[in-house]
């Protein structure tokens, strides 16, 4: 009888295709040996030879540490060893996050032959994991946009319709999630960068509570509000990956102790020890969202339903959220005067001012492209950013300085963190009525390629997504719905630190 079931459980791989595998699925073939990881890692590799020449996700694949990793899990599995869930499952990685010898490129000219010498924190946790990295994906320079049409190398396109971007500033990562060129991928998130992606993929994006993942070895833009977080085929793979990453980390003094156990095995540098390991791979942390459905209290906040908004997103998103008052949650109606109204401004002031001083390192002398013709150490500092740096990163480096500059610190960058406290304010006021919070991610759905040639006009795209950062809440997108054969995203957003809220909410989503 066994080994029937074990056929029926075959052919019913063989019918899913290995790269439609969700992680759970992947990790349960796996142990009971449906399929091996270097056939699954092989299949992965195989699809991204075929359709990346479309789509333009990766900007750096690794063939031969991906197999190398995926015969290491086999050995293991061989051996009848526990391995944990992301073990030989394959992956990718944004290319602002540092792998130890692997190009770390950051979208930018002037990093082009950058070979990363340590890999940042998010990744070393996944390698312990026995996770299988595929490669580096491709973003808007150094995380700048809102289409991954900045990327100095070449543009992603949405797998949906390739006329169209994928969002951004994880485009990469989304696209190959969409795809199903990766299982999951890493991105980040500082003004609405894995959000959008995923709404515009119609994927899952998670941008944790700023601290609770670690930012070392992540290439910063605005460190006040960059984050790293899980593009994901499921909510339940976003759980998942969520709690390999999350944790206090010694190297980034912004990251918290987290509400929640991390596993002993998470933390362990060796990947070896995950041979010996007798514990679990992982255990749920503190459920605060274990009430049922009846009793959730959701606010749609009005000011995010605005005029020029496309109609039919809107129709798709407020679908979604008479979901959950047909299952009985309560819904009410909130105000976040501030996040609408100034969060964008406020944002565009911000993230430039710590963009001048995070950039300021590439010069041409420390590490990065060179100019080769310069008269003097002024012009190597000059030239090496000209050649090197594309519009828009020098767009918002000049912005940032002239923020900063004598007679505009306090008309400018104060008066944006005062905008910024009192963003945080109004969350606060709403969370005392409510549990959790839901919005769209995008006015519009995914945008054709050189659509918007005016840089306002692409920075209104994140008009719901820059509040969240600015207040440091955790936020996810989750498909709700499509116009036409373009996905639509709904955003779900939590009090600091429930990211177990949002995620266990967006799982009873999926299910409605």
């Amino acid at each position: 009888m066994p080994r029937k079931g074990l056929r029926k459980s075959k052919i019913r791989v063989k019918i899913m295709r290995l790269e439609e595998l969700t992680i759970a699925k992947a990790h349960q073939g796996l142990v009971n040996k449906e399929f091996s990881s270097l056939e699954l890692t092989k299949s992965f590799l195989e699809r991204i030879d075929r359709l990346d020449k479309k789509i333009a996700a990766f900007l750096t694949v690794i063939p031969d540490l991906a197999l190398r990793q995926a015969k290491r899990i086999d050995d293991l599995i061989s051996q009848n060893r526990r391995i944990p869930l992301l073990a030989g499952v394959p992956c990718a990685v944004k290319d602002n996050i540092l792998m130890e010898g692997v190009k770390c490129t950051a979208g930018s000219k002037i990093l082009e032959n950058y070979i990363a010498p340590y890999d940042a924190t998010v990744v070393k946790k996944l390698k312990t994991e026995g996770a299988v990295i595929l490669g580096k994906t491709n973003l808007d320079e150094f995380a700048m946009g809102s289409s991954t049409e900045n990327s100095s190398f070449f543009p992603t396109r949405n797998p949906h319709d390739f006329s169209r971007v994928p969002g951004g500033s994880s485009g990469g990562s989304a696209a190959a999630v969409a795809a199903d060129m990766a299982v999951y991928a890493l991105g980040s998130d500082t003004g609405g960068s894995i959000r959008v992606p995923a709404a515009f993929c119609g994927t899952v994006g998670l941008k944790p509570t700023y601290g609770a993942v670690s930012r070392y070895g992540l290439i910063a833009m605005a460190s006040s509000l960059d984050q790293i977080g899980p593009i994901t085929k499921t909510v339940e793979d976003a759980r998942i990956v969520f709690e390999v990453i999350a944790g206090k980390d010694v190297k980034d003094s912004t990251s918290v102790d987290s509400r929640f156990e991390i596993p002993a095995v998470l933390t362990r540098r060796n990947s070896k020890q995950i041979q010996n390991s007798k514990y679990p791979p992982f255990t749920h942390y503190s459920h605060t969202a274990r009430s049922k459905i009846q009793n959730l209290k959701i606010g749609v906040p009005k000011e995010y339903f605005i005029k020029g908004m496309d109609k039919e997103v809107e129709r798709q998103v407020r679908e979604g959220i008479r979901k959950f008052e047909g299952a009985g949650a309560r819904i009410e109606e909130i105000s976040l005067p501030h996040g609408t109204d100034y969060a964008l401004a406020a944002y565009y002031i911000l993230t430039p001012c710590e963009i001048s001083a995070n950039l300021a390192r590439y010069d041409g002398i420390r590490y990065g492209k060179s100019a080769r013709k310069a008269k003097d150490l002024m012009e190597v500092y000059l030239n090496s950013r000209e050649e090197g740096l594309g519009p828009e990163v020098r767009r918002r480096i000049m912005l940032g300085t002239y923020a900063l500059s004598t007679g505009h610190y306090e008309a400018y960058y104060l008066r944006a963190q005062k905008v910024r406290t009192r963003i945080i304010e109004d969350f606060n006021k709403a969370f005392q009525k409510v549990d959790i919070i839901l919005t769209p991610v995008s006015p519009v759905p995914a945008f054709r390629i050189g659509e918007k040639k005016d840089p306002l006009s692409m920075y209104l795209s994140d008009i719901f997504m820059t509040a969240v950062n600015l207040a440091g809440l955790p936020g996810m997108s989750l498909p709700c719905g499509k116009v036409g054969k373009l996905p639509v995203g709904l955003q779900i957003i939590g009090k600091p630190f429930e990211e177990d809220k949002i995620l266990k909410v967006g799982e009873i989503f999926e299910k409605l």
